[in-house]
């Protein structure tokens, strides 16, 4: 395939990029609750990085509140050397503790900006960023000099583009009428259709950062025999993660849906992942989706996918339709 650009910026990047909260490593709400993906090898996420850019991926997108600091000190190692080779993107906007990998709340502050992307390049061992995301919605008055605040960190050289992180479409369109706003990082795949925002991006020329391309993993492989455990927050899932019940295993309802564009999806020798991404090339040209990963394995798998290509607009209208009955 490709490469995409990367919205205004004219920054090319890979058709998949690499989605980090999962190498982060378990963090929590004050209350203990999990907000991470559970346990990782350190060692084994920067093998997957570095796998990745062998096999073409350049894209990494991560936020300093993953593992509470942790995927960007991951990534950060896992990319030392090869910093001209890769784009790379993360997030502002919650306030944790590294020593406790908790979570507190968020500093909406133009102030906080500042430091915020300090403590990141230091985190990822670099002196600039492609791609600084908001990480919270907010209302339009607080928004206004965060996007303020993100054209000076342009300005000052320590950022190349910014977005805001949302699936508010209000949000996007706001943040989009700054200068050098080059994207919008927001939920779609296969199981939640994101035509608005597909829309915006092409009107607007940003690009479509696709978060939770795989349903979390439930197209991918988790299905009952295989329950998320331990201290990952599919086990005790928020309201708005829909695609698992409490315990990680997947939702019914949603695995009937999964069940039945199962087959449309894994055509032409594609995996269930490779499929689902394949879906979201086909519905727009500024998509770029960001699937997680633990392994090797699945670094591969994903950045494999780019061997097929999108998929065609008949098995698109096919999907469809299974997917409304």
């Amino acid at each position: 395939m490709d490469m995409r650009g990367l919205g205004r910026a004219r920054i090319e990047v890979s058709p998949v990029g690499f989605g980090c909260w999962a190498i982060g490593g378990p963090f929590s709400n004050p209350a203990g609750e999990p907000l991470g993906w559970g346990e990782v090898d350190d060692d084994e996420s920067v093998r997957a990085i570095r796998r990745a850019v062998e096999l073409g991926v350049t894209f990494f997108d991560t936020a300093d509140v993953y593992g509470a600091g942790h995927s960007e000190r991951v990534l950060g190692k896992a990319l030392a050397g090869m910093r001209d080779q890769v784009v790379i993107g993360t997030k502002w906007g919650n306030t944790f503790d590294e020593s406790t990998r908790v979570m507190h709340h968020q500093d909406t502050t133009p102030e906080y900006v500042h430091k915020a992307v300090r403590a990141s390049l230091d985190r990822l061992g670099t002196d600039y960023l492609d791609l600084y995301q908001l990480h919270f919605d907010t209302t339009d008055e607080i928004a206004l000099p965060l996007r303020a605040a993100c054209e000076e960190l342009v300005r000052e050289g320590l950022i190349r583009s910014y977005a805001w992180s949302t699936d508010t479409l209000h949000s996007a369109e706001l943040f989009a009428q700054g200068k050098h706003c080059a994207a919008v990082q927001h939920e779609a795949s296969v199981l939640h259709d994101a035509p608005d925002f597909f829309a915006l991006c092409e009107r607007e020329d940003l690009a479509s950062i696709n978060r939770t391309p795989l349903g979390m993993g439930i197209l991918g492989r988790r299905d009952a025999s295989r329950p998320a455990t331990g201290a990952d927050i599919r086990t005790l899932p928020p309201s708005w993660l829909r695609y698992f019940a409490e315990g990680g295993v997947p939702a019914p309802e949603w695995w009937d849906k999964v069940s039945a564009i199962r087959e449309l999806l894994q055509s032409d020798g594609r995996t269930l992942a490779q499929g689902a991404l394949a879906w979201l090339w086909a519905r727009s040209p500024k998509t770029v989706p960001i699937p997680g990963f633990r392994t090797v394995a699945q670094a591969e798998e994903n950045a494999g996918a780019m061997a097929f290509g999108p998929l065609g607009s008949d098995k698109l209208t096919e999907i469809a339709a299974l997917i409304e009955n």
